[in-house]
């Protein structure tokens, strides 16, 4: 897209004289200027206005969708060494079961965002839900690896609704500054679960096996449905909802991937979530195995790195935003990310020695911590460009995470069972490229000339 001295229309995104880009929709009403209305908020309905009235509800509900995805995969993570053992398949095949379940989540925002667009959020996701249930019940009796990956993938295809709808759904109701504290806010409802989580996935393995955790996750699927049917309502009125059918879905999303700033907190946000995850995958391995910690103490090391990114989240929103730019707060999140990577690779190439399991996880803690400057403040920012297509905007932005997950976690496992140096590669490489694509594609300098989701302040 021209940088300045022209107007160019891409899908939702306009670009102006003065280099500012602003968020449009097809179809939107003309300004005096020529130029598609920018939303300021959004519409202030009778649904909207009564969602913001019981805010902590749909903020518990909202926080039990997006806690869903840790649920899933993070109440099993205790089990993966005994999941090799009572499937006899090596770690590198159990890991996939990890792949499979985040790639469908993936897949299936692709499909949902846009389905949420034009037909609104409840149907979608209630029908998300249920087969999200069916699916995980099936995960329970998975006689081999190879079934269980395959029932995994259906797994996360089905529990992708509630991800990309419940982004879609704080747009519909939320924007600017209010929407980047909603998204913090939300981190700590939803950053319960993976504090909680391995607990409860280590406490179930004292008792049973670990076809038990997909027992529990079923019967939390079956809650978590009932409560949606319940409580939420349908926040996106007919009249802003969009009728075209797969070619407007593909056009809306060309226009979105091809604006240079949505792109670059796309794929920014994307790549830090793939340093998480590669945590997420490699560390029951890395704690259990090479540092001989229990399944339970893995569990409780797990909850305090979850801990901290919670506390950093609610930091970023209570302390930091209004007070700082959400550039300024998320270039401090990515260079933090950064600084722990490259720690934790000279930690475990041995660079210091050998050292024991508190330095290193010191290490995932500060690294742990500062996604939450960087997860709700690339949100926030992305979503701010996309008022009328949130369902769209959300699902690229979970399906990038998510693929990008899904690539780094077989990555951490190359190397057998018995070092950590794949893990600090695969963070440190996806922490550079973050901080690339942020400076390179986002430009915050830029958002002293105006440009929209700058935030509060000027880096």
């Amino acid at each position: 897209m021209p940088e300045s001295g022209q107007k160019t229309t891409q899908g939702h995104i306009t670009e102006t004289a003065s280099g500012a880009d602003t968020a449009t929709a097809p179809g939107a009403a003309p300004t005096a200027s020529g130029l598609a209305a920018t939303a300021p908020g959004p519409a202030a309905t009778p649904a909207v206005a009564a969602a913001r009235r019981t805010g902590l509800l749909v903020t518990l509900v909202l926080g039990g969708l997006t806690a869903l995805p840790p649920l899933s995969m993070d109440m099993y993570l205790p089990a993966l060494p005994e999941v090799t053992g009572a499937l006899s398949a090596p770690a590198a095949t159990v890991q996939l079961t990890l792949t499979a379940c985040l790639a469908g989540m993936a897949l299936g925002q692709l499909v949902v965002g846009p389905m949420s667009d034009k037909w609104g959020r409840r149907r979608p996701l209630l029908v998300g839900m249920v087969v999200y249930v069916l699916a995980t019940a099936v995960c329970a009796l998975a006689p081999t690896a190879e079934l269980l990956i395959g029932f995994r993938l259906l797994q996360g295809l089905a529990g992708a609704a509630g991800i990309v709808i419940a982004r879609a759904v704080v747009r519909d109701l939320y924007d600017g500054v209010e929407m980047a504290r909603f998204f913090s806010t939300l981190m700590l409802i939803s950053g319960v679960a993976p504090i909680i989580a391995p607990v409860i996935g280590g406490q179930i393995l004292r008792i049973t096996d670990w076809r038990g955790v997909f027992h529990v996750l079923t019967v939390i699927g079956v809650l978590l449905t009932l409560v949606v049917w319940r409580f939420l309502d349908e926040t996106l009125p007919a009249e802003r909802r969009h009728e075209g059918g797969v070619g407007e879905a593909l056009r809306t999303m060309k226009g979105l991937v091809t604006d240079r700033v949505f792109a670059g907190y796309m794929l920014t946000g994307g790549l830090a979530f793939a340093a998480l995850f590669a945590y997420i995958s490699a560390s029951p391995f890395v704690v259990q195995e090479i540092y001989g910690a229990s399944p339970q103490t893995f569990s409780l090391l797990f909850g305090l790195n979850s801990i901290g990114l919670v506390a950093v989240g609610q930091i970023n929103g209570k302390l930091l935003i209004g007070r700082v730019s959400l550039d300024k707060a998320l270039g401090w999140g990515l260079g933090t990310i950064l600084v722990s990577a490259l720690a934790l690779l000279l930690m475990t190439s041995g660079a210091f020695g050998e050292v024991g399991l508190v330095p290193v996880a010191a290490g995932l803690f500060v690294l742990m911590s500062a996604m939450g400057l960087a997860m709700p403040n690339t949100n926030a920012q992305a979503l701010m460009r996309t008022p009328h297509a949130a369902g769209s905007a959300s699902a690229l932005l979970g399906t990038t995470s998510f693929l990008v997950g899904a690539v780094a976690s077989p990555l951490v496992g190359i190397a057998g069972e018995h070092t950590a140096v794949p893990m600090a590669v695969v963070q440190l490489t996806c922490a550079v490229l973050a901080l690339a694509c942020f400076l390179g594609l986002c430009r915050p300098w830029q958002s002293a000339a105006g440009r929209p989701g700058a935030g509060t302040e000027s880096v």
